[in-house]
C-alpha cells in the first residue's frame, strides 16, 4: 500500500485512543487562539464509565491515516435520550450525530464523514446532525465566525477550513448558535437601569446569590428551572442526575456565590443565571498539562480568580413566565447584579453570553438591549442517511 493511501479505521487499541485524543495538539500547534483542554478530561469525555453521557448513549470512533501519520478523527454517536425527543424540536427517532471532527484535508474529511454515516446507518439511523461533541450540553456546532479570538470556557474552536469540508460532503445548515460579548465596565442603558430599579421596588421579587455550602440543593433548584425553561427549545435533551453530578464536580471550583443568581417570585425559584470566570485564560498557557507546575498555577488562580472575561453559559426563566414582561425584568436584574460583582470582585472587563439559539427571540432581544454584539457563531448541520 502506498504511503499516500488514506485508511479509515475504528479506534480499538490504547495507542489508537491516544492518537484520537492528542491529534488536535498537532493540528492547532500554530493556532494562537486554540485552547488545549486538560488531557485527562479529553480522555474521560470519550470513555464509558467516566462520562455519564454513555449511560444513555453509544459511540464509535474513527481515525484517518496516511501511512503512520494520523490525519483526522471523528466520532459517530447515538444519544438515546435525544432519539426519544419530539421531531419538531430538532432531534427525534432516527437521529444520530457526528462530532470530535478534525481533518488535515478535504479527502480525509469526506472519508471520515462517510465512515460516521455508515456506522450510524448500521445502527438504524436515518439522519445525522453535527458536529455535536458529544452531548448537546457540551460543545455543539462548528465555529464559522469568530476564529480571530480564543473561545471561553466550555466553548469549541475549529479550523476555518472545516466549513467547506462539511458542506462539500452534502451537509446543510440547520441551526446556528450565537455568543454575544459586551463591555461590562460600562453601565447598562438608562432603560435597563429603570427596569432594574422597578424590580427592586417589587416586594414579590427576590434576587439572591447561590449558597455553595448547599451545593447539591442549589444545583437541584437550577436543574428544575433549566429543564422547565429549556424544555421546548430546539435540540433540548434532558440532563440526567448523574450528568448533573459529573458536571457539578467539574464546575464546582468555578462556582462563586456572587456570580450565580436565583430569582424568586413570591418565594418560589423561577429563574436563574450562571456565570463562570473564564477558565480558559489560565488554561491556555498550560497546553493541556498540569505537570510539572501547571496544577499549582491553576490552584492559585481558582482560589481567587482574576478574570478579564466572564461567561454566562446558562440562564433561564420558567415557561409560565416567558411571555411576560416579568421574565425580561428578572433577567435584567440578575445580569446587572452579576455585572457589578464581576467587575468589583474579579476584575472582569468583558462578558460573554451564550450560546443562544438564532431563533430564541427573548434571549436575542435581551442581548440587544444591553448593547452586546455577536462575537462567535457556531453552526449545526444535518444530512439524510
Amino acid at each position: 500500500m502506498a504511503h499516500t493511501d488514506l485508511v479509515i479505521s475504528p479506534v480499538f487499541s490504547k495507542a489508537d485512543r491516544k492518537a484520537f485524543v492528542e491529534l488536535p495538539w498537532r493540528l492547532y500547534a500554530n493556532d494562537p487562539n486554540w485552547v488545549a483542554p486538560l488531557k485527562q478530561e479529553a480522555y474521560d469525555l470519550i470513555t464509558p464509565g467516566k462520562n455519564p453521557f454513555f449511560e444513555h448513549a453509544e459511540a464509535g470512533y474513527f481515525l484517518a491515516r496516511r501511512g503512520d501519520r494520523v490525519v483526522g478523527r471523528i466520532s459517530a454517536h447515538i444519544d438515546h435520550l435525544a432519539t426519544g425527543m419530539p421531531v419538531e424540536q430538532g432531534m427525534g427517532p432516527g437521529t444520530g450525530h457526528f462530532g470530535l471532527f478534525e481533518a488535515d484535508d478535504d479527502a480525509a474529511a469526506k472519508a471520515l464523514l462517510a465512515a460516521a454515516e455508515d456506522w450510524l446507518r448500521g445502527k438504524g439511523m436515518t439522519r445525522v446532525l453535527g458536529p455535536i461533541s458529544l452531548s448537546i450540553w457540551e460543545e455543539p456546532g462548528l465555529l464559522i465566525q469568530g476564529h480571530d479570538h480564543p473561545p471561553t470556557v466550555m466553548m469549541g474552536h475549529d479550523s476555518p477550513a472545516y466549513q467547506a469540508m462539511i458542506e462539500g460532503a452534502g451537509y446543510r445548515p440547520v441551526k446556528q448558535l450565537k455568543t454575544y460579548e459586551l463591555d461590562i465596565t460600562k453601565n447598562f442603558p438608562p432603560l435597563i437601569q429603570r427596569i432594574v430599579s422597578s424590580g427592586e421596588k417589587n416586594e414579590r421579587i427576590r434576587i439572591r446569590n447561590v449558597d455553595k455550602s448547599r451545593f447539591d440543593e442549589e444545583a437541584a433548584i437550577i436543574l428544575h428551572i433549566l429543564n422547565d425553561a429549556w424544555g421546548k427549545n430546539w435540540g433540548f435533551v434532558p440532563i440526567t442526575d448523574s450528568e448533573v453530578a459529573f458536571t457539578g464536580k467539574k464546575l464546582k471550583p468555578l462556582v462563586f456565590n456572587d456570580l450565580i443568581m436565583i430569582a424568586e417570585l413570591d418565594g418560589e425559584p423561577v429563574a436563574f443565571m450562571m456565570t463562570l470566570p473564564d477558565l480558559n485564560e489560565p488554561l491556555k498557557p498550560l497546553r493541556g498539562s498540569l505537570f510539572p507546575f501547571g496544577w499549582a498555577k491553576l490552584l492559585l488562580w481558582l482560589r481567587k480568580p482574576r478574570s478579564r472575561t466572564m461567561r454566562v453559559p446558562l440562564m433561564g426563566v420558567v415557561q409560565r413566565l416567558q411571555a411576560s414582561r416579568l421574565a425580561s425584568q428578572l433577567a435584567f436584574m440578575m445580569i446587572e447584579y452579576i455585572r457589578r460583582n464581576a467587575t468589583a470582585h474579579y476584575g472582569a472587563e468583558r462578558g460573554e453570553i451564550g450560546w443562544v439559539l438564532d431563533d430564541n427571540q427573548g434571549m436575542n432581544a435581551i442581548a440587544d438591549a444591553i448593547e452586546s454584539k455577536v462575537n462567535k457563531v457556531y453552526q449545526i448541520y444535518e444530512k439524510a442517511l
